[in-house]
């Protein structure tokens, strides 16, 4: 397992890209886990490019800064490859998440030559399988961290259900379909 990993999340307003760094934080927190997760305010519009960051460490946390070079990179909304360079100062040792219903072959054009490794999930079919409803962030959440290995899957579901339970106290029928969301998105990431 990684000892310190950093995470940069691209979005469009209204997808929960920076509810899913805060929870991957609030999560990894609960774990014992050093933690920092926080947007990067900009124009805060419905459909508009957002990015929030997480970082996840054994060891306390220094730096307060936006993360320039990532580990990993999650993609919510693949129309995001035409319109920001989600790659830039990405690791080539660690990767790339994109949440999209195309083949990786028809995506890597718009990674500009990035080298690292590139997974897909098609979160809308999740969030149709299990919610019936799309919130993509849920599904993310999960794939980024099998992906990144910043916590065992076993761990992150054990305490996302926890989580969820708290969020979700006045509406308990929500719990059942997140919870299916994410153990299926973990095992639906390419």
């Amino acid at each position: 397992m990684a000892t310190h990993t950093e995470i940069r999340w691209h979005g469009r307003g209204g997808q929960g890209a920076k509810t899913a760094a805060l929870l991957l934080a609030d999560v990894a927190f609960m774990t014992g886990k050093h933690v920092q997760g926080f947007p990067e305010y900009g124009p805060e519009r419905m459909g508009a490019p957002i990015t929030a960051y997480d970082r996840i460490s054994d060891e306390e946390i220094r730096v307060h800064s936006n993360i320039y070079e990532p580990d990993y990179v999650a993609v919510v909304d693949d129309t995001l490859l035409h319109a920001v360079d989600v790659t830039k100062g990405l690791k080539e040792s660690g990767g790339i998440l994109i949440n999209t219903e195309k083949p990786k072959e028809e995506i890597l054009p718009y990674l500009k030559g990035y080298q690292g490794k590139v997974y897909t999930i098609n979160a809308r079919e999740v969030c149709m399988r299990t919610m019936g409803q799309y919130f993509p962030n849920t599904p993310m959440l999960a794939a980024i961290v099998k992906i990144s290995g910043v916590m065992e899957p076993d761990v992150f579901l054990r305490e996302m259900e926890s989580s969820l339970a708290h969020k979700f106290a006045k509406k308990p029928e929500v719990l059942a379909g997140n919870m299916a969301a994410l153990k299926l998105a973990l095992t639906e990431v390419r």
